[in-house]
């Protein structure tokens, strides 16, 4: 089983992960479900978005199809929800009624869809064509760890940024926010 380890097909996948699920990206998100939650597990989110990925990588396809769903209508919810949270984000807007519950808080809308979104599972379930199972593995483990520091760092984070400095990122990557969830709807579609 050491054999199949491969420090190329490590560090590729690392980097492939770390652009789809572009933790560095969400900052300006997290910090905003931070505000509306008060509170964000850092813990939780890790290990509930690092539960999703390897389940994903194990059992993903057939449990879509066992549930009748394919994959591009799974992009597509993903999206949509994506969706909102950019709205949310632009026109300050509370569309997802915070129950102060930082338990599920963590995990939705964070652990899933933001860090183990569609386009996150959809991607593991890709790079099982090319690349080890192991691999692929060690590459979400290391993105967990990246993830964890993130979440960790978010109110450090928050206090370099200050209250305009974050206003102004937060709205500019709420644009973002929206123009992957319509690339991402429009890219399935018509699947």
């Amino acid at each position: 089983m050491f054999g199949l380890f491969s420090f190329d097909q490590i560090l590729a996948i690392t980097f492939t992960l770390f652009a789809v699920i572009d933790i560095v990206g969400s900052i300006p998100v997290l910090i905003s479900l931070k505000e509306k939650l008060g509170h964000i597990d850092s813990g939780k989110a890790t290990i509930a978005s690092g539960f999703l990925m390897v389940l994903f990588l194990l059992v993903g396809k057939p449990f879509l199809n066992l549930l009748s769903v394919d994959i591009h209508s799974f992009a597509v919810a993903g999206s949509i929800v994506i969706f909102v949270i950019g709205l949310e984000m632009i026109l300050g807007v509370e569309f997802f009624k915070s129950e102060k519950d930082t338990k599920t808080g963590s995990l939705i809308p964070i652990a899933f869809p933001l860090i183990a979104g569609s386009g996150t599972l959809t991607t593991i379930m890709s790079l099982k064509a090319n690349y080890e199972e192991v691999n692929i593995l060690a590459g979400i483990l290391l993105n967990l760890v990246i993830i964890y520091v993130v979440l960790r760092s978010l109110s450090w984070i928050e206090r370099i940024l200050g209250k305009a400095g974050l206003m102004v990122v937060r709205k500019f990557f709420g644009v973002i926010l929206l123009a992957i969830a319509v690339k991402i709807f429009k890219s399935n579609l018509n699947m």
